[in-house]
């Protein structure tokens, strides 16, 4: 079956045919919020070549989409680069090849062309756009954390942040905090949602007044905490982002707060060096390589007519509390 022509996206967009063929191609002088239309119309009609099983390329593909179309290095975070390093170690025993895509490539036309047997996304959030296009495609994809909205064939590996976000708090108060902030709320993806939900039904559990502090990525002296520190709003803090321990760190010593004496810490991370800072911090670890070897397996298994196809739904992956000095009980 011939798929849309750019007849039928302009008819459907109400453009020209010539701005329909700007917008896909990044050419011509058009407004971002018609460019980005064009496109997403061109793919909720599945405009690019739609996978069969006689178009197999022996390649999959990696996305992280909770912030596509901004020029962000995820490959900085040691939560992607373990994640990557594992997946792409995966995907050769099965004998693909794995593309792993930019974050700023997520608004252009390549994924409406792009050619990959199956795709494997990270952290999709809700209206998410590069999925609205593979999903018109007819490309398989697996999610490495839970979709916004999952459809009833959807498959995705998660950890159970409910079970997590618990121990957490209750790991913090068999310390002996009693204020425990959350530095959390940035990001548009599952696991923020999930975490801080989970925190606020803990606090109305105990009889605490819910404190949740924005995370910024850029705020590397943790002015973010001034306010909370200087009142001495919060005695512990549990960061769910990889740099918020060490901006809690920075703030910390500039309000003259000890770690652990005068504020308990715990933070997200998979991140080495958090066990040799002074204090060392306790962490929590997602586990991202056995959530790649999961994700990638699975999505193999979606694509192979000899593999048995595998339940949707999610698969779940147990994090893990590793406790340091920075959360260290206090003497009564």
């Amino acid at each position: 079956m011939p798929g849309p022509t750019l007849t039928d996206i302009a008819r459907a967009a109400e453009v020209s045919t010539a701005t329909v063929s700007h917008a896909l191609n990044g050419t011509g002088r058009l407004g971002e919020s018609t460019r980005r239309r064009v496109r997403e119309v061109a793919a909720a009609l599945g405009y690019g070549s739609r996978r069969t099983p006689l178009t197999r390329t022996g390649t999959l593909g990696l996305a992280v989409t909770t912030f596509a179309g901004a020029p962000w290095n995820y490959l900085e975070v040691p939560y992607f680069s373990r994640l990557l390093t594992v997946a792409t170690a995966t995907a050769h025993a099965h004998g693909y090849a794995l593309t792993v895509l930019p974050a700023a490539r997520g608004g252009e036309t390549l994924w409406h062309t792009l050619t990959v047997d199956g795709m494997l996304l990270l952290d999709s959030p809700d209206g998410d756009p590069v999925l609205r296009a593979l999903r018109a495609r007819g490309i398989p994809v697996v999610f490495d954390g839970r979709p916004a909205d999952p459809r009833p064939d959807d498959i995705w590996v998660d950890n159970d942040h409910t079970v997590t976000t618990r121990e957490v708090l209750d790991h913090l108060a068999a310390a002996g905090a009693r204020r425990i902030a959350l530095h959390a709320g940035f990001g548009r993806e599952y696991y923020t949602g999930a975490v801080t939900r989970a925190y606020e039904q803990w606090c109305r559990e105990h009889g605490h007044a819910p404190l949740v502090i924005a995370f910024d990525p850029d705020d590397a002296p943790g002015h973010a905490f001034d306010r909370a520190f200087a009142d001495r709003a919060c005695d512990a803090v549990h960061s769910v982002y990889d740099p918020g321990g060490r901006q809690v760190h920075t703030a910390a010593a500039r309000h003259g707060l000890r770690i652990p004496d005068d504020l308990l810490l715990v933070c997200a991370s998979e991140d080495p060096a958090y066990a040799e800072t002074d204090p060392p911090v306790t962490t929590v670890t997602l586990r991202p390589e056995a959530i790649a070897e999961t994700a990638v397996t699975t999505l193999v298994a979606r694509l192979d007519p000899a593999l048995p196809d595998p339940e949707p739904g999610g698969l779940t992956i147990p994090a893990l509390l590793r406790p340091r000095a920075s959360s260290r009980p206090r003497s009564r």
